[in-house]
């Protein structure tokens, strides 16, 4: 299953900006963030696929989740203004992200490519 991240869990578990000027992600696996809304029809298409992706690859990857309503703040360091807005974060190397709802086809691709994870 995805882990709803705070602000607190998020500094320690993909990205402390109080540390590191430079993007240095801090998880030992590679990671799927989804910043999302309770509200949202989209977020709500994208969510039972990505607790289908943590399944799978389970003990490969994290899957996480950030209510942007509760965490406005976290929100808007990243500059997020809509959602779903899903970071793909490898192990090592720049954060790549996707706007909208995104198909399992999409998000299995990323998790090949982007991520690296098989």
């Amino acid at each position: 299953m995805s882990e709803k991240l705070n602000l607190e869990g998020f500094k320690t578990k993909v990205f402390n900006w109080e540390a590191n000027k430079e993007w240095k992600y801090e998880g030992d696996l590679p990671a799927i963030i989804d910043f999302y809304a309770d509200w949202c029809g989209p977020c709500k298409m994208v969510s039972p696929i990505l607790d289908d992706v943590a399944k799978r690859y389970e003990g490969k990857l994290h899957v996480y989740k950030v209510n942007t309503e509760e965490e406005a703040e976290l929100a808007s360091m990243f500059d997020i203004t809509s959602i779903p807005t899903i970071f793909f974060v490898p192990a090592v190397g720049e954060p790549r992200f996707a706007l909208g709802a995104l198909p399992k086809a999409e998000i299995e691709k990323a998790v090949k490519e982007v991520l690296k994870v098989e």
